[in-house]
């Protein structure tokens, strides 16, 4: 049967193949923060969301306890997705530029939003094994963007997970360059490109390693690329 974006939804939702991530995210979702105490938690995996046929795939790090652990959304609800949505909306991905809860109104707009690992991992920290599990969701998402130009890994973390499912996705051998903010990285002839930022976490965000201005310029690089960079071809 055809693999599609409500299959992968789906299993990633229902997932509990790391027994560590499951009992934190239910023990989040259980006692949760002051702030958030009337609210339900999802406290399940985060699925990824946007446009089936997005040109960019950007893809994080991991939910966030109080954010996509909370709304059930990738990147919504918490400092980084206020940073990170923000840049999208200035750079023409994203119709507002807020993402605060599941219905709110957010579309991305030739842009799918995903994550390495799709439940939330104590102290932010996922272990390896963790993300080589969570490596065939991610793998099938890129899969399925047969349009993609580019992925934009979000962090050295995101940056090993693409890494790590890049000869699953595209049948093409792992790339190893390391992680830098601003590399680019082909993979090869019909594929997209690979490009590194830092991850828009309050740690970078509030320090000034990573700026507004910073974002939006290597977004719109992107969007450039797109003229000289064909889509990934159908395996």
């Amino acid at each position: 049967m055809a693999d599609s974006f409500e299959r992968v939804r789906a299993d990633v939702v229902a997932c509990v193949r790391c027994p560590r991530l499951v009992r934190y995210r239910e023990r989040v979702a259980r006692e949760k923060k002051r702030e958030f105490q009337h609210e339900d938690y999802w406290g399940r995996g985060v699925p990824g969301f946007g446009d089936p046929r997005a040109r960019l795939v950007a893809v994080g790090l991991a939910p966030a306890a109080h954010g996509s652990n909370r709304t059930g959304r990738v990147f919504t609800g918490d400092r980084s997705a206020a940073f990170l949505v923000r840049a999208f909306h200035t750079s023409g991905f994203a119709n507002q530029p807020t993402s605060i809860r599941r219905g709110d109104g957010l579309r991305y707009a030739d842009l799918y939003l995903t994550a390495g690992v799709r439940c939330v991992p104590p102290d932010n920290r996922p272990l390896p094994g963790e993300r080589t599990n969570c490596a065939p969701y991610l793998a099938r998402e890129l899969t399925l963007l047969t349009n993609a130009r580019a992925i934009l890994a979000l962090g050295g973390f995101a940056w090993d997970a693409v890494r790590e499912v890049v000869p699953l996705a595209y049948g093409v051998p792992r790339p190893e360059r390391a992680f830098a903010h601003g590399a680019c990285v082909p993979l090869g002839a019909g594929r997209p490109l690979l490009w590194a930022a830092y991850h828009p976490s309050p740690q970078n965000t509030n320090t000034g390693k990573l700026s507004q201005d910073m974002l939006v310029g290597l977004l719109r690089r992107i969007r450039e690329s797109f003229e000289t960079t064909p889509a990934a071809p159908v395996r």
